[in-house]
């Protein structure tokens, strides 16, 4: 049988070259993924796939690429794999869980930044040629001593907090699962309930996994529970949020600003999602926008990579692969 392996977008020529030490590879050239029945041509008759963000795996794709062993995801989350549809086929579906928390920590505070302290209205500022000197305007908030709500403390949760320590910020988080007690004084944060905490907070940070339960978790009502001067920041998946009615809430004065690294538009797995950003929220001076860049950090995307392709050669090689999501399912184990 052929080792046929497929990766769906480009990827650094060293991983490349691994995986073509163990099997015959069609990389996406990209940067513009695959459409849906060009993923599903390609794997037809592959062995391996390794996937990103921008592809969906379902029962679909998996009736009609039959020969597919291993369902490797260059990312933590998975919500666009169907894992359930993979463990009935017997496929092992990977993820790469620990490589891409403090990048996104990182960028989740320089969003918190960027939106409280006017960066990027005082870069359009200066770039439309208005400055001639320090004048008395874009007077912002500050992130040092605010109040903080994470919601969510898994690895990156757990790493945004631990970031906004160094701002003597007063951190509490929202989860189902409390964190012992020595990882709180660790982190120098409290669990707390969102409903009281909700409206102390200056900040309100998602680190949630996109499931059914979490979609639009932040709706109309959420906001409405907000201060009016608090800002709003998701680094963690776009259909959490209720983008229309955030972009209510800005044009209300409701809040004071949103700031995003992920979009509802994202999420092809969600048959209704937005097929674009809303103009509202692209033109709002109170936004600021990065395009999906988490994890975009050289070094840290060539390894999360590798884990990716070092999982097909696992698999493609009769084993179970180190992260593998499903393993308890799997009839091999």
């Amino acid at each position: 049988m052929s080792s046929k392996v497929i990766i769906s977008q480009p990827i650094h020529s060293t991983v490349l070259s691994y995986l073509k030490d163990h099997s015959e590879v069609y990389m996406n050239p990209g940067p513009k993924p695959f459409t849906r029945e060009e993923l599903i041509d390609n794997c037809r008759d592959a062995r391996g796939v390794m996937v990103f963000m921008t592809e969906w795996i379902d029962k679909k794709f998996l009736e009609s690429c039959e020969n597919i062993q291993i369902i490797a995801g260059a990312l933590k989350g998975h919500n666009n794999i169907d894992v359930s549809e993979c463990s009935l086929k017997n496929i092992p579906v990977t993820i790469v869980p620990d490589l891409l928390s403090e990048p996104t920590g990182e960028l989740t505070v320089g969003l918190m930044i960027s939106i409280a302290r006017e960066v990027c209205s005082g870069d359009r500022f200066i770039r439309k040629k208005n400055f001639s000197g320090w004048r008395p305007i874009f007077y912002g908030q500050a992130l040092s001593n605010s109040n903080v709500l994470v919601i969510g403390a898994g690895a990156v949760g757990q790493t945004i907090l631990r970031m906004l320590a160094g701002f003597n910020c007063k951190c509490s988080y929202v989860d189902t699962v409390p964190l012992s007690r020595s990882t709180e004084l660790k982190l120098k944060c409290t669990r707390a309930e969102l409903e009281t905490a909700l409206p102390r907070a200056d900040f309100v940070v998602l680190a949630l996994h996109l499931m059914p339960s979490t979609i639009h978790f932040v709706d109309s009502s959420f906001l409405s529970k907000m201060k009016k001067d608090s800002f709003l920041i998701n680094p963690a998946r776009g259909s959490l949020v209720d983008e229309k009615a955030v972009e209510t809430a800005l044009s209300n004065h409701q809040l004071a600003g949103y700031a995003a690294d992920t979009f509802e538009v994202e999420d092809w797995a969600l048959p209704d999602r937005p097929r674009a950003i809303s103009p509202g929220l692209l033109n709002s001076d109170r936004t600021v926008f990065t395009p999906h860049i988490g994890s975009a950090v050289r070094e840290v995307r060539e390894a999360i990579e590798l884990s990716a392709a070092q999982s097909i050669v696992d698999a493609l090689d009769g084993n179970i692969p180190k992260n593998t999501i499903n393993k308890k399912y799997l009839n091999c184990v």
